[in-house]
């Protein structure tokens, strides 16, 4: 793909796989992996990093900028192929495909589309099931064992100006997604098993970052960036429990997934900055969000990966830099022309960082200035989907093909 600012790094959700089978340690089983956090506390780094990656395999997938997801031993890969939207299940061993599912969509047209047409949310998995929304709108489940249709639906018209991003979240069996245009949208839950509608949220204009969990003073809670605000809704009911102004002006928009640390959520958006919100339940008995700190260092695309107390992250001038989560203040940051699409992931005591150049950049977690561990050429075309890992292994997407790399 291109560099272009018209397309964006995908997401989606699940916590548990299969009816046959349990999910297993390791699983990166939604976007930014089992807690939607970005952070790989299974991954099996070496004591030192090798000289080069051994790439295991790689495969022709289809186009798009979703993220592969790993669960029980398969992965599942969302893409566009020819007329199609393609949700494929492989043997994440040898890469031999075990399912495919074809839903016929038309091609999306205009700048967002040229050199990104395949879908751009990251399938999420659990209960045996496999959610994905493409590119239009379109919000389907499928049986995780045999990849048969459960339902779909397409009832809610209309995407964002640049199509859908946004990732669904399956929590409580449900799935849970933004659907809809960024005004009149909606955020709508559906019962994971028959596809029933359990709530809706109205007047929820769609943006591109992916909803994540909170739980604050028992209160379960999703919360979404929306093209206007920062939004919590009730797991329950999605009934609104708090709202903070968060719009973008001009070009920009909320691409960038909220980062969850306890009681606090950190939103960052290009000219905006990044900000803290600290939620706490006040006399009457009701959520609040107030703001804790803020940092004049904006990302657009990149979503920030929280470790050790330092948020990591690559900013809208394409910078590296590393703040302190407790206040916002700078610890480094590092002119790095690295652009605004890089995925960023915590694994052990390292930080990845991945361009859209396919350059895979290793840094020493905690550390007071940048420190690089290793680089690694993962991919030969652009890579604007957030890898998967686990094991010892790292799964890129690039615009095609899907590669398995190890550090053995």
């Amino acid at each position: 793909m291109s560099r272009t600012k018209w397309a964006l790094c995908a997401a989606t959700a699940g916590t548990i796989l299969l009816a046959v089978c349990q999910l297993q340690g390791g699983d990166w089983p939604q976007w930014r992996g089992p807690n939607r956090d970005g952070r790989a506390a299974d991954f099996k780094a070496a004591d030192a990093w090798p000289k080069e990656l051994t790439r295991k395999w790689q495969v022709s997938v289809g186009g798009g900028d979703a993220s592969p997801v790993l669960a029980g031993g398969r992965l599942y890969v969302f893409a566009r192929v020819g007329n199609d939207e393609v949700t494929l299940c492989l043997n994440a061993e040898d890469h031999k495909e075990i399912w495919r599912d074809r839903n016929p969509v038309a091609a999306i047209a205009g700048p967002a589309a040229r050199a990104h047409s395949g879908p751009r949310s990251t399938p999420a998995v659990a209960s045996g099931k496999v959610v994905t929304l493409g590119v239009s709108g379109v919000l389907s489940c499928l049986d995780a064992e045999k990849g048969t249709v459960v339902w779909r639906k397409d009832e809610i018209k209309g995407t964002p100006r640049f199509f859908t991003s946004s990732s669904p979240i399956i929590v409580d069996g449900m799935a849970v997604a933004q659907l809809g245009p960024e005004t009149g949208g909606a955020i709508v839950a559906y019962a994971l098993d028959d596809g029933k509608q359990k709530w809706t949220c109205p007047n929820q204009g769609s943006a591109y970052a992916s909803p994540v969990l909170m739980t604050v003073d028992g209160v379960s809670q999703i919360v979404a960036l929306t093209s206007k605000s920062v939004v919590s809704l009730a797991v329950a009911d999605g009934q609104v429990l708090w709202e903070v102004p968060f719009a973008g002006s001009g070009r920009s928009y909320n691409a960038a997934t909220p980062v969850v640390d306890g009681d606090m959520v950190i939103v960052s958006g290009s000219g905006r900055g990044t900000k803290a919100l600290k939620v706490a339940k006040m006399q009457s008995g009701k959520l609040s969000a107030t703001e804790a700190w803020t940092s004049p260092v904006a990302v657009q695309f990149c979503t920030p990966v929280l470790s050790g107390g330092r948020l990591y992250g690559v900013s809208e001038k394409g910078d590296l830099f590393c703040l302190n989560g407790s206040d916002g203040k700078t610890v480094w940051t590092d002119t790095g022309n690295l652009g605004g699409y890089s995925a960023m992931l915590a694994a052990g005591d390292a930080i990845l960082a991945l361009p859209d150049d396919g350059q895979l950049i290793v840094l020493k977690a905690g550390a007071d200035k940048r420190t690089d561990l290793a680089t690694y050429k993962v991919a030969d075309r652009d890579t604007f989907a957030c890898p998967a890992i686990a094991g010892d292994c790292i799964y890129v997407k690039d615009k095609d093909n899907l590669t398995c790399w190890s550090l053995k």
